[in-house]
């Protein structure tokens, strides 16, 4: 149901560690949360979180819109970088993404530019360093996500501009803890039984720190373009 006919930006992640500190004061919708979507709003904008995957994405975008006309639609979060030169934090503005699973590819930009593309690749599932330096070659991808070309897929069918903001969470070089079995059908992480996986495996307390304290750093980056983004549409003439 539409809450307020304004056309507000959509901001989509996947999970709420992403932008929490963000959405601390905004107003939440709990009726949504029995199906693990959790949408935040203020006069300004609307923030999504479904979960991990392109499904999931999808019924972010779905719940969104059914809240409140979209501006346009971002997808923001965590990206694994494929390209060396990016590290921890680095924001990344894609100006192509790839659903590698069907090969449709979404212009963010004008598709006859001459800028450099910045290409990211959107995958089922996450990349290991050998996946990201394959992507790198075969899309010169500078960076992998999950849910990117869905809601991508779906700013298209419905006519609505389209952007992507990620911040680097993995270099291309690291090689992610194996996490799969940890997520839930409805893409949500099991930090507790991941914790105690981890807590059993002391190969694994180096990279999991890290990779904790890459991911934190990451947030906070993608929480302060977010907040730019936001002040620069809440400026621009209607």
């Amino acid at each position: 149901m539409t809450i307020d006919p304004r056309p507000r930006p959509i901001f989509v992640a996947a999970l709420e560690r992403e932008v929490a500190a963000l959405v601390q004061n905004w107003h939440t919708d709990e009726k949504l949360q029995s199906s693990h979507i959790h949408l935040y709003w203020n006069d300004d904008a609307v923030i999504v979180c479904a979960g991990m995957g392109m499904h999931r994405a999808s019924l972010a975008v779905e719940a969104a819109l059914q809240f409140c006309p979209a501006s346009e639609l971002i997808s923001v979060g965590w990206a694994g970088a494929c390209n060396p030169r990016l590290h921890i934090g680095d924001v990344v503005h894609p100006t192509i993404v790839i659903d590698v699973k069907t090969g449709e590819r979404f212009f963010i930009s004008d598709p006859d530019s001459t800028e450099l593309a910045e290409v990211l690749v959107t995958v089922a599932t996450p990349a290991s360093a050998t996946e990201k330096e394959r992507l790198a070659i075969s899309y010169y991808a500078v960076a992998v996500d999950m849910e990117a070309a869905a809601v991508a897929r779906l700013a298209r069918a419905h006519d609505i501009s389209f952007r992507v903001i990620k911040a680097v969470s993995d270099e291309s070089h690291f090689e992610i803890p194996d996490m799969e079995q940890f997520a839930t059908p409805e893409g949500q992480f099991r930090e507790a039984a991941f914790g105690l996986h981890v807590a059993l495996r002391p190969s694994l307390w180096s990279p999991v720190r890290n990779m904790a304290k890459s991911a934190k750093l990451a947030a906070e980056r993608l929480q302060l373009e977010i907040r730019a983004h936001i002040e620069e549409s809440r400026t621009r003439p209607a």
